[in-house]
Order: structure tokens, then sequence, then C-alpha cells
């Protein structure tokens, strides 16, 4: 085999190679889609007058009920989520509890989509007015000392997003077949 057959031969399969994975890439695009949040009442960053009866965020696609997760954290860092989060396809919701101070308040939610992703993210809005404090029962304990002593949550989870660990194994892959190549070309 001459060097021209050699340059062509090469040539024409790095063309192929490039055709066949931006084709696979191209067509796996609507397959890298994940649910997304889009809109939520409060918006993010309104301005309301009172605290509202509830909060709630709307996805593009259906929610998984089991793996809901939605908390209201108050400018006095205490949770005032009330409940569990309600899940109706692709709504999620959660009550505020009433006595509400005002200020800036932070809605955290982590769901699990129908295809098994998970959706984590945050928005903001403030409350003008504090809300009335609720009639307290003898012996019950008032919202604000169980808000206090609930404490602000924390988020330890990771990041949505693509995977890493693909495009590891491909730019392993390239480079390992390019290593045999240039050593068997050699020899």
């Amino acid at each position: 085999m001459t060097t021209i057959q050699r340059a062509l031969r090469a040539f024409s399969l790095t063309a192929a190679t490039a055709v066949l994975a931006s084709g696979a890439l191209g067509a796996a695009g609507t397959a890298w889609a994940h649910a997304a949040l889009v809109a939520s009442d409060p918006a993010d960053a309104a301005t309301l007058q009172t605290q509202p009866a509830r909060v709630s965020a709307t996805f593009n696609e259906p929610m998984q009920p089991q793996f809901a997760a939605m908390t209201v954290v108050g400018p006095d860092g205490a949770q005032w989520g009330d409940g569990e989060p309600a899940v109706d396809g692709t709504d999620i919701s959660v009550a505020v509890k009433p006595g509400s101070p005002a200020g800036s308040y932070t809605v955290n939610y982590r769901a699990t989509s129908a295809d098994g992703h998970v959706v984590t993210g945050a928005w903001t809005y403030e409350v003008l007015a504090a809300g009335p404090q609720p009639a307290a029962t003898p012996g019950a304990p008032t919202a604000t000392t169980t808000a206090t002593s609930a404490g602000a949550p924390t988020d330890n989870a990771p990041a949505d997003g693509l995977p890493v660990w693909p495009f590891v194994a491909g730019v392993t892959v390239i480079v390992a077949a390019g290593a045999i190549w240039a050593v068997r070309r050699r020899s």
C-alpha cells in the first residue's frame, strides 16, 4: 500500500466516523431532555402583600408523587411549608403555615419525573406583610416554635444534568483506538 492510499484510507475512516458520531449525537438530543420547571406560583422574584396559602411548581412533564419534596424557607431560616407536597400530574404544591413573618422566602424543590430523572431547583418571592398569628390551642406548640425547631433545610443533592461518564468512556475509547492504530501502523 502506498503512502497516498494509506492517507486516503485514514481520511475516509475518520470522515465516516465523524459522520456516524454526529448523526448518533444529533438523534440523541431529544433523549437527553429532562423535565424542567415551566411556571411557579408565586412567580420567581414576585412581591406579594400577604403570604399565599400554597406554593406550586409546574413542570413540562408529569412527576412521580413518591419522590416529590418541596420546602418553603422563610426570612428567619425556618421551614414554613405545611405538610407533604401534593403532586397532580405536572404540578407539585405544598401548603404554607399561617403566621409567617414578612420578608424573602425561598421555595426549594426536588422531584422525579415520570421517566426517572431528578429535577432540583429553587425560586424566591417576597412577602410585605406578616401573616396573622394562628390561635394557639393549650398544650400545642405554636407555628413559630415548631418552625424554629425544624431549622433550615440542607441541600446535599448533586446537581442535575448530563452524566459525565459517557463522555469519559467515549474519550477513552477514542484515545485507545488511536494508540492501537499508531502501534499497528509502525509494525
